[in-house]
């Protein structure tokens, strides 16, 4: 199997992070435009901006895979943990241990900055990721809930 490199997006990257990204709104049947790429990319490559990527990328594929992360404050332990917002591989190179690589890069991150552990959401339905997480992590007990803030008319 080729080798995988996990980094930072580089300015070149937005055709191929958008290509994925668009695959990650998709998949969860979210709205996904230029405008909310362009200004989460803009998030991306900037230094003073908490939301972080790591791409994973091969010689002859490319980019393959995202994960887009940021620190996590936890008031009733006093800590910082990291928190994955994103994550997706592109269906064609899935099976390759993909998302693995991109966790254990932000695990290195994670034990680097001193945080005390990474936590994510996934949908219930998303089965394949799921075998994923369950190999890498462990499951909480927590439910999630979300309030919507629009404006009431």
């Amino acid at each position: 199997m080729e080798d995988i490199s996990i980094g930072p997006p580089l300015p070149a990257d937005y055709p191929a992070w958008r290509r994925l990204y668009q695959g990650y709104a998709t998949f969860y049947k979210m709205p996904m435009d230029d405008a909310i790429a362009g200004r989460v990319w803009g998030w991306l490559l900037d230094p003073a901006h908490p939301l972080e990527a790591l791409l994973a990328r091969t010689g002859t594929d490319g980019i393959i895979g995202l994960a887009h992360f940021r620190p996590m404050p936890r008031p009733l332990t006093g800590t910082t943990a990291g928190f994955l917002d994103d994550l997706f591989v592109d269906p064609g190179v899935r099976g390759r241990r993909v998302a693995d690589r991109l966790l254990e890069a932000m695990a290195e991150i994670g034990r680097a900055r001193g945080w005390t552990l990474i936590r994510w959401l996934t949908g219930d339905n998303n089965y394949r990721a799921r075998g994923v997480y369950d190999r890498l992590a462990t499951r909480t007990m927590w439910i999630t809930y979300q309030m919507d803030l629009s404006p009431r008319i």
